[in-house]
């Protein structure tokens, strides 16, 4: 079986906890139909380390240029306050051209005002940390497309709020086919209550 790539973007502030749940969970094969389908890969604008949020230090295992959508199993693009000065609009293009490919994107927090500024959420269901915030966006009108979830998925794109990092990774792992449906579910019950009734039930559902 050959191992597909997920590529994760990396930026300067990126939040550390958007992202986690799925990049742990895709590289850890536990509980996994196909395990060690996925890898995941970092993927940078330059080679250059860049610090996130949190201050950690992080450095690409390759850069954005050298990356095809046809090599690609999906593009993560975590949430940063550079977004919102247009400094990750190379990510945002790039989504553009994984989506044209037919490989989803998945955006997170203020990647999604990236994706609104590059125009990929007039036309497409999508979520985010609000629509006001997003309807600030020059060049937005998708503002009917916008829904109430705390996650969005919908024709190869996965967006959501700062807050939805959980529900977020749920539907990356949905739109990747990583678990069976009964493990996803358990799994997505266990960390979203702590009720350890969902553990028994994520053993027997593997079992």
């Amino acid at each position: 079986m050959k191992t597909e790539t997920v590529h994760l973007a990396v930026y300067d502030a990126l939040a550390d906890w958007e992202f986690g749940y799925a990049t742990a969970q895709i590289n850890t094969p536990q509980f996994q139909k196909n395990p060690g389908r996925y890898r995941v890969r970092t993927v940078g604008a330059t080679p250059d380390p860049v610090t996130s949020i949190g201050g950690l230090r992080i450095t690409p295992d390759t850069v954005l240029a050298d990356v095809d959508p046809a090599d690609s199993a999906m593009l993560v693009l975590p949430g940063a306050g550079t977004w919102a000065s247009g400094a990750n609009a190379a990510f945002a293009v790039a989504a553009r051209r994984w989506l044209d490919a037919g490989v989803p994107v998945a955006a997170i927090c203020g990647a999604t005002v990236g994706l609104a500024a590059e125009g990929l959420l007039n036309t497409r269901a999508h979520g985010g940390n609000a629509v006001e915030e997003l309807s600030a966006v020059p060049g937005y009108t998708g503002a009917s497309w916008f829904g109430g979830e705390r996650a969005v998925r919908a024709d190869g794109l996965i967006t959501a709020g700062a807050a939805s990092a959980l529900e977020f990774a749920r539907e990356i792992f949905a739109e990747l086919d990583l678990y069976e449906p009964a493990v996803l579910e358990a799994w997505y019950g266990l960390y979203r209550t702590g009720d350890p009734a969902w553990f028994g039930e994520l053993v027997a559902a593997v079992s």
